[in-house]
């Protein structure tokens, strides 16, 4: 995956193609390709699971919105969550499939067995857009973050919070899913910041992304490396570092290590308020949602310079070279910059993140 500055510029000019209005009609300004539908068109989304709280309350909602507003009103989403279970988001693809939604937008539990699936959309003349997660099969386009970054910035995290004792530190790898491409790109990213720095004691993958799972990982390795010996953890999101979190706690740790994440799950950025957690990846849910439903509209209204502006960088896939990709920038959450970031954005208000819990934390931090 090529990884530079035009991720930036790309996602910039994303946001200001949909909030001008350049791709509001089916007669847009490129008229290079007869449109193929009008506003009134069907995308199916296909989202993975319920347990990160992401999906349910900012990506399928934003979706949603920006559809209706590049639409004028008259595009529909027929949405599904999987709910972690790949065979369910194969069968839900396929309904869409014969229900002849106009575009599909899939985050895929798993990048090889949704690929037969795929094909099937192919066959019926179906535009996919991956979403999230690079699928394998005939994906038309992909909308994700520089996963590789993602890594980087959560192993640089590690390193900055060990300090100058980070060459004797041993620390913990709660990696993400063997089924998930991105899960392998921000292990390897990590691995460009923690390799010859840090001592990795213990690395373990996690089925599904599973908290429960993450949790009897962190139990395990609590028993093989010591709990004194952990001096923090690379944990791949923010609904296993709370998972890993729960299981210092349980296994009685005086002071919890620096623990990543990513995601800014709400719960996160209240654990990093107090303390509990070191960090978490911000990835700008609204570009990402954003920019996936004006691709997959502007896809099928057959709008082609439109959609080249919004595709200005490529990946391959193990089956597709050189999709036309779209990669949102991402930043560390830190309680340094918690204003800068998600309050900014508008995806919490300071009174979401301090409830009475958190309010002695919050002002400790002059959030407020």
């Amino acid at each position: 995956m090529r990884r530079t500055a035009i991720a930036v510029t790309a996602a910039a000019s994303a946001f200001s193609l949909a909030a001008c209005g350049v791709i509001d009609s089916a007669s847009g300004s490129s008229g290079s390709a007869a449109p193929k539908k009008g506003d009134d068109i069907t995308v199916g989304l296909l989202l993975p699971d319920k347990k990160t709280k992401r999906f349910e309350k900012f990506d399928y909602p934003l979706f949603k919105k920006q559809v209706l507003a590049i639409t004028n009103g008259k595009g529909k989403v027929l949405y599904a969550n999987a709910e972690a279970d790949k065979a369910k988001q194969n069968r839900q693809l396929e309904e869409m499939i014969a229900e002849k939604v106009d575009v599909l937008v899939v985050d895929a539990i798993d990048a090889k067995t949704i690929a037969s699936a795929i094909e099937k959309a192919k066959d019926a003349d179906i535009p996919v857009i991956a979403y999230d997660r690079l699928a394998e099969g005939p994906i038309d386009a992909y909308v994700s973050h520089d996963n590789e970054l993602v890594g980087e910035v959560q192993g640089r995290s590690v390193i900055e919070a060990l300090g100058a004792k980070s060459a004797n530190s041993k620390i913990v790898m709660i990696n993400g899913s063997l089924t998930d491409p991105n899960a392998a790109l921000f292990k390897d990213g990590a691995m460009t910041e923690l390799q010859g720095k840090v001592q990795v004691a213990a690395s373990y993958n996690t089925k599904d992304w599973l908290p429960e799972v993450a949790k009897a990982n962190m139990e395990a390795a609590i028993r093989a490396v010591g709990l004194n010996n952990i001096d923090a953890v690379y944990s791949a999101n923010d609904g296993m570092a709370g998972a890993v979190i729960d299981a210092l706690k349980e296994a009685g740790a005086s002071k919890i290590p620096p623990v990543t994440g990513q995601d800014a799950d709400l719960a996160a950025v209240q654990r990093i308020v107090s303390g509990e957690q070191y960090m978490s990846v911000y990835k700008s849910f609204i570009l990402e949602a954003n920019n996936a439903a004006s691709i997959a509209v502007a896809k099928v209204q057959g709008r082609g310079i439109e959609f080249d502006a919004l595709t200005r960088d490529s990946v391959d896939s193990p089956t597709t070279k050189s999709i036309p990709s779209q990669l949102v920038p991402v930043v560390a959450l830190t309680q340094e910059n918690i204003k800068d970031t998600v309050i900014q954005d508008g995806i919490y208000t300071i009174q979401d993140i301090c409830t009475p819990q958190y309010a002695a934390a919050c002002a400790e931090i002059g959030l407020k």
